[in-house]
C-alpha cells in the first residue's frame, strides 16, 4: 500500500490555465509544485513569453520554460466553436481555472461567468488582472511599473534624486502568489460545502497591500522619503557598498546587537555610538564606502561572515548556483533539455522540492481527452 506522505499534497487537482507572461503562469506554476495537473492553454501564437529575450532553449525563451515546467501545453483558438467547446470540455472536468485576461475577454469568447458557472458550479475560478475586475481602470492596460507606479511603491523606492524600477517584476509574482493562496482557500472551503468561488486578483491591489506598513506609518505622519530612511540608505548600517575589486556587498546591521559585532570585527569600536547618528547618515556611509573600498570582496567576506552582524555579498547568478546554502537546500535544477529551474520554495515533511521537468505540448485533440474518465 502507498504511503500517504509520498503524494504530492494537491495530487489529483485539475487546473486549466489561460494566462501568458508571469501572473497566471506562476501561480499555476506555484500548483503544479503541489502536485497538481496543470493544463496550459494558449493562443494559436502562443504566450508571448516564449519570444521574450534572446536566449534560447529548443527554440523557446528560457524565462518561458521557467514559468511553464511540469504542465501540459497546447494550443487552442478560443474564437473558434471546436476549440472553445475543447476548453469547456476540460474546465467541466477541472477543479481550478487560472486565467489573466483583460476584464471582459472572456465574456466576448463565449466563457463568460454565466457560461463557466453552468458547465461546473464548484469551479474554483481565479481571474488575475491588472487592475481587476471592476472599477474606473478596470480595463486599463499596463505592466509591473504601472501596478508598482499606482500603488505607491515607486515613489517610496530608490535613491533621493530618483526613483528606481526593480529588475524583477514584483506585483506579477505578488498578484500570482495571491492569485495561489486563495486558491488553495476556496478549495478547502469547498472541500465543506461543495461550493465554487470567483476570486478576482488585482495585480495593482495586491502590490498596495505589500506597502501596508510603510503606507501605515506615512498615515502616521512619518513621511518616506527616498534615500533618507533606515530600509532605503539612510541608516549606514543598512546599504550596499562598493569593494576594491568592483564587486558589492550588502550589510544589513540594523539592529544595535548586530552593528556591535560589525565594529568589533572591523577593528572600529570608536564607530558604535555612530549608529544613532540622524538618518540621512551621510558622513557614517561615506566612511564605510571608504572602508569597504579598502580592500576586495573575497577579504571582506573571510572577514566578516563569521560575525554575525547581517553581511552578505552580492552574488551573480552563477555564483548563487553553487552558493552552498542553495546547494545544500536543493532549490535549482537542471533539466533534460539544459533548463536551469528554480524549484517550490520550501519543503515539505522534511523533504526538498520535487524535480522539475520541462513542459509537454500536445495538440489540441490529445488534450481535450486529458481528462476523460
Amino acid at each position: 500500500m502507498a504511503n500517504p506522505e509520498d503524494a504530492p499534497l494537491l495530487d489529483g487537482i485539475r487546473v486549466v490555465e489561460m494566462g501568458q507572461y508571469i501572473p497566471a503562469p506562476y501561480a499555476g506554476l506555484m500548483l503544479s509544485e503541489l502536485g497538481a495537473d496543470v493544463i496550459k492553454i494558449e493562443p494559436p501564437a502562443g504566450d508571448p513569453m516564449r519570444h521574450l529575450g534572446t536566449a534560447r532553449i529548443d527554440g523557446t525563451a528560457p524565462g518561458y520554460h521557467a514559468m511553464n515546467g511540469g504542465k501540459r501545453v497546447t494550443f487552442l483558438d478560443l474564437k473558434t466553436d471546436a476549440h472553445r467547446q475543447i476548453a469547456l470540455d476540460l474546465i467541466a472536468q477541472a477543479d481550478v481555472l487560472i486565467e489573466s485576461y483583460r476584464p471582459g475577454v472572456l465574456d466576448r469568447l463565449g466563457l463568460g461567468r454565466d457560461v463557466l458557472t453552468r458547465t461546473n458550479p464548484a469551479l474554483v475560478h481565479c481571474s488575475i488582472s491588472g487592475f481587476g475586475q471592476t472599477g474606473p481602470y478596470a480595463a486599463k492596460a499596463g505592466h509591473d511599473l504601472n501596478y508598482m507606479a499606482a500603488a505607491g511603491a515607486l515613489h517610496v523606492s530608490g535613491t533621493p534624486e530618483t526613483p528606481v524600477i526593480a529588475r524583477t517584476p514584483i506585483s506579477d509574482y505578488a498578484s500570482a502568489m495571491q492569485g495561489a493562496t486563495t486558491i488553495l482557500a476556496a478549495l478547502l472551503r469547498r472541500g465543506r460545502t461543495g461550493l465554487g468561488a470567483h476570486i478576482d486578483v488585482s495585480m495593482t491591489d495586491t502590490a498596495l497591500s505589500w506597502q501596508s506598513h510603510i503606507l501605515a506609518a506615512a498615515m502616521a505622519g512619518e513621511r518616506p522619503e527616498r534615500g533618507r530612511d533606515f530600509e532605503d540608505g539612510g541608516l549606514a548600517a543598512y546599504n550596499i557598498y562598493r569593494t576594491s575589486d568592483d564587486r558589492f556587498i550588502g550589510l544589513g546591521a540594523e539592529e544595535p546587537k548586530f552593528w556591535k559585532n560589525f565594529c568589533h570585527a572591523i577593528g572600529r569600536e570608536d564607530w558604535l555610538e555612530r549608529f544613532r547618528e540622524p538618518m540621512p547618515q551621510l558622513d557614517l556611509s561615506a566612511d564605510l564606502a571608504a572602508l569597504f573600498q579598502a580592500k576586495p570582496a573575497a577579504e571582506w567576506a573571510a572577514l566578516l561572515e563569521p560575525a554575525d552582524c547581517c553581511f552578505q555579498l552580492l552574488l551573480t547568478f552563477e555564483e548563487a548556483l553553487e552558493w552552498p546554502q542553495f546547494v545544500e537546500r536543493r532549490i535549482f535544477h537542471r533539466t533534460s533539455d539544459g533548463a536551469v529551474h528554480v524549484l517550490f520554495p520550501a519543503w515539505i515533511d522534511n523533504r526538498p522540492p520535487r524535480a522539475r521537468e520541462a513542459y509537454r505540448q500536445c495538440d489540441p485533440d490529445e488534450i481535450g481527452k486529458a481528462w476523460t474518465d
